[in-house]
C-alpha cells in the first residue's frame, strides 16, 4: 500500500451509543454475531443484551466503552464478510481510536475489550459524578489557542478539538457557567455562537484525568501483551494529531496521555485526508461525517445495514 492512497475508516466514540445498536449485524452475517459472543466471553456479561435491550447501564462509562468498541468491531467485520469491504488507514474520537487498533490489527479485540472496561471505571472513579462537566463551543473559525487563554484562569481544559467550528472543554462542572459568560462576550459577535453543555459523568480528557495515569498504564502493560506495533502507523493517534509510531512505548504513552489532554480530530482529519481516496464512519452514530465537511471532505456513514447496502450495493 502507498502511503498516499488508502481507504480510511473513523470510529465514533462515546456519545454515539444507541439501544438496538449493531442488532440488524447480529441479526443478518454470522461474523458480527461471533464478535458479540465474543465479547460477552471475554467479559463475563452478555454485551448483546446490553446493546440491543433499554439497560439503563449503557449510559455507564465502563459499559458504555466496551459496548461501542463491540458493536463497532462487529459493523466493521461484517462489512468485510458480506460486501468485501476492507481499509488501509484508521482513526477513531476519543474511545474509537481503540476500535481502530483493533481494526488495523495493531491489538487483539479480547485486550482491547479488558482495557477499554477498565479505562471506562478508573475514568468514572477520577472525579465524583457531579464534579465534572464538559460543553461545546460552536461557532465558525475557532481559535484553539484563543479559547486556551479566554479559559487560563478557571479549572477548565481544551478536551476536543473537533473541527474549525467546534471545540469541546471540560473540567470543573461549577466553572462551566463562567467559562459561558467569558466566551459569549469574547466570541458571540457578528457569527453565530452556540454554547452546549453536555450530558456527561465526568470530565474526560482534562486535567482532572491525571490521576489516573499510573493505574491505566500499568493495564496496558499488563493486558495489552498482543500489541503489534508494526500495524500502528496506520491509525491516527488522537494525542499527538499524526500517525503512531511504530514504538511500542510510545503507542502506549499516546494511549496514556489521551485520556487527559485534548483529541486532537481536526488532525486527525487532515493527517487522514492526506492519504486518503475515500473515508467511511463505521458505528452506531455518525458525528465524525459532519466533521469531515469542515475541511471539505467526504465522509459516508454507515451506522446500519440499511445505510451499508446504500454504500455498497450487493453483497459480494
Amino acid at each position: 500500500m502507498s502511503e498516499s492512497k488508502c481507504v480510511a475508516v473513523v470510529f465514533p466514540g462515546q456519545g454515539s451509543q444507541r439501544p438496538g445498536m449493531g442488532k440488524d449485524f447480529y441479526d443478518e452475517i454470522p461474523v458480527s454475531r461471533e464478535t458479540f459472543q465474543e465479547a460477552s466471553d471475554t467479559l463475563g456479561w452478555d454485551v448483546a443484551a446490553m446493546c440491543f435491550g433499554e439497560d439503563e447501564r449503557l449510559n455507564l462509562t465502563q459499559y458504555t466503552q466496551p459496548c461501542i468498541l463491540t458493536t463497532e468491531i462487529a459493523m466493521y467485520r461484517g462489512l468485510a464478510q458480506r460486501y468485501g469491504f476492507s481499509a488501509q488507514c484508521f482513526g477513531g474520537h476519543s474511545l474509537g481510536e481503540f476500535t481502530a487498533f483493533e481494526a488495523a490489527g495493531v491489538m487483539p479485540l479480547a485486550q482491547l475489550l479488558q482495557i477499554v472496561q477498565t479505562r471506562g471505571r478508573l475514568m468514572q472513579q477520577a472525579v465524583p459524578v457531579g464534579v465534572g462537566g464538559m460543553a461545546a463551543v460552536i461557532s465558525q473559525g475557532l481559535d484553539a489557542g484563543q479559547l486556551k487563554d479566554l479559559l487560563k484562569d478557571l479549572p477548565l481544559d481544551l478536551a476536543n478539538i473537533n473541527s474549525a467550528n467546534q471545540i469541546v472543554i471540560s473540567g470543573q462542572a461549577s466553572a462551566i457557567p463562567e467559562a459561558e459568560k467569558i466566551l459569549t462576550e469574547a466570541l458571540a459577535g457578528e457569527k453565530p455562537f452556540r454554547y452546549v453543555k453536555l450530558n456527561v459523568s465526568a470530565p474526560f480528557h482534562s486535567r482532572f484525568m491525571k490521576q489516573i495515569a499510573e493505574p491505566f498504564l500499568q493495564t496496558l502493560k499488563e493486558v495489552g501483551t498482543g500489541l503489534a506495533p508494526g500495524n500502528a502507523p496506520k491509525v491516527t493517534s488522537n494525542f499527538t494529531g499524526g500517525f503512531h509510531p511504530d514504538s511500542a512505548s510510545e503507542i502506549i504513552d499516546n494511549l496514556v496521555n489521551q485520556l487527559s489532554n485534548a483529541v486532537r480530530w481536526r488532525d486527525n482529519m487532515q493527517a487522514l485526508a492526506s492519504r486518503a481516496t475515500e473515508v467511511y464512519e463505521i458505528g452506531p452514530g455518525r458525528p465524525l461525517r459532519e466533521f469531515f465537511k469542515t475541511i471539505d471532505v467526504a465522509c459516508q456513514s454507515i451506522t446500519g445495514l440499511a445505510a451499508a447496502e446504500k454504500v455498497f450495493g450487493g453483497a459480494k
